[in-house]
């Protein structure tokens, strides 16, 4: 059962997810890096092109989302290196100091909290993000084309693409293209008519959201909601 509420770390989420059968679950982009905490060991989880399958044995997950281009900041680390990658914390930070923080969460009663409060901590010793990086990503989410995003910023567009590859982990059309699978899901899930959603999330017709969908997650858009188009 996957659960999620605001965090109090301004745009990011906190959530838990403890699988109720076997089999593979599916990740879907958005853009977003997580810290995670699983069986006892905190890791980190990269910016997704595609969606994640998971595997083994139903077990109890915790983590934190950042929203997209916070956590390079917060973590010292360029978001392109981590790009489709989950990896241990030590493998990007002092042993020392995430075998403190893994101890605090698993001592915790409540540990989905402490892992809240580990985040709060690391974003407070943190650089604060770039407030260019957010809006970024409210222009192309908005559909904004890349290069009048750009230009509108005053940056230029391979400027734009160098620090979209630091901050989201590729370039800026991708990451148009993950907001733009985000909100067709929500129209989709909210029962948006699939005619209707490819108009409204900004694809050309509904053949190119079936596309864009299979390509992204894996799976056509009515098997990934559970019914038909």
């Amino acid at each position: 059962m996957y659960v999620e509420r605001p965090a109090r770390l301004s745009g990011s989420v906190v959530w838990t997810n403890t699988p109720s059968g076997t089999g593979a679950g599916r990740v879907l982009p958005d853009g977003c890096m997580d810290l995670l905490w699983h069986d006892g060991s905190l890791l980190v989880a990269g910016p997704d092109t595609r969606a994640y399958l998971t595997g083994g044995q139903p077990s109890h997950w915790a983590g934190v989302r950042f929203p997209p281009g916070s956590a390079p900041t917060y973590l010292g680390v360029p978001a392109h290196l981590l790009r489709d990658r989950r990896v241990a914390l030590t493998d990007l930070w002092p042993a020392a100091r995430v075998r403190r923080l893994t101890a605090r969460v698993n001592a915790a009663a409540d540990r989905v909290s402490a892992l809240e409060e580990v985040a709060l901590d690391i974003a407070a010793e943190a650089p604060a993000p770039d407030p260019l990086l957010t809006r970024v990503v409210a222009a192309l989410d908005q559909g904004r084309p890349v290069a009048a995003t750009a230009d509108e910023l005053g940056i230029g567009a391979r400027r734009l693409h160098r620090r979209s590859l630091d901050a989201f982990g590729y370039g800026p059309k991708t990451l148009a293209r993950v907001l733009r699978l985000g909100r067709a899901l929500a129209l989709a899930r909210a029962g948006t008519p699939f005619a209707e959603t490819a108009t409204r999330a900004g694809y050309a017709d509904q053949a190119h959201l079936s596309r864009d969908v299979r390509d992204l997650t894996g799976l056509p858009l009515g098997g990934l909601l559970g019914r038909g188009g």
